[in-house]
């Protein structure tokens, strides 16, 4: 069991890139009502990737900060917590202790792991400084989301909290390791398709793959997407 801190934002222009981005956010000061939506108040610029109901919580564990830093040191002193975009900090949880489908209290409210957060070019450009992106999808230190199961007032200084771990869950860093694989274990990953509480678009495109490399297992090369700069 953790305390929270609560961010929450609105949009910034990219005026190079024509487009917006609610990647700034800053502390919650008080109480927000938590909803199937996310936090009151906090935008997400493209729906399409961001946000709705499978994606309304992102959290970022915070020793990634500290272990991207030692990566970047560039950048180290811009790697403080609240700003790669993330709604919840807490301490002590991380992708290797996180579970697809772990259900956590948050204060009154209790919200589901859903799926990791595939890292886009708008966290390179938050740090003017290129590759702190594609470094996150090859560490593996992505982050995650949550849908809401039940909402409620929460606060910074609420207790984050698993309650309920489902059977066969896997790990974040299972997952994303194994998406990462060259040629993955055909088995292994009708396992995670399988994973309770993936959200739907994960399974698809694990479904997906599994079928390409089932349908193509005597070619030297998988057609696969590492990592795309406009997901998120």
């Amino acid at each position: 069991m953790t305390e929270i801190v609560l961010f929450s934002g609105g949009l910034t222009r990219i005026e190079e890139h024509g487009q917006s981005t609610g990647i700034y956010k800053k502390p919650v000061i008080g109480p927000v009502e938590l909803s199937l939506a996310g936090l009151a108040g906090d935008i997400q610029a493209d729906r399409r990737v961001h946000g709705g109901p499978e994606k309304a919580l992102h959290q970022y564990a915070v020793d990634s900060y500290r272990r991207l830093a030692e990566q970047l040191p560039a950048i180290a002193a811009q790697l403080l917590v609240g700003s790669i975009g993330e709604n919840i900090s807490a301490a002590a949880v991380d992708e290797r202790t996180v579970f697809i489908g772990d259900i956590f209290s948050l204060g009154r409210a209790r919200v589901q792991v859903s799926q990791p957060r595939s890292p886009c070019w708008k966290i390179d450009h938050r740090y003017a400084h290129d590759g702190v992106a594609r470094l996150i999808a090859e560490t593996g230190l992505t982050g995650w989301y949550y849908r809401v199961l039940e909402g409620a007032t929460i606060s910074s200084g609420d207790r984050l909290e698993l309650i309920e771990r489902l059977p066969g869950a896997v790990s974040l860093a299972e997952l994303w390791q194994i998406w990462r694989e060259h040629r993955p274990d055909p088995a292994i990953l009708e396992r995670l398709s399988a994973a309770p509480g993936l959200t739907p678009s994960w399974q698809k495109k694990l479904q997906d793959r599994l079928n390409w490399l089932r349908a193509n297992s005597g070619t030297p090369e998988v057609a696969r997407t590492l990592f795309h700069p406009r997901q998120g």
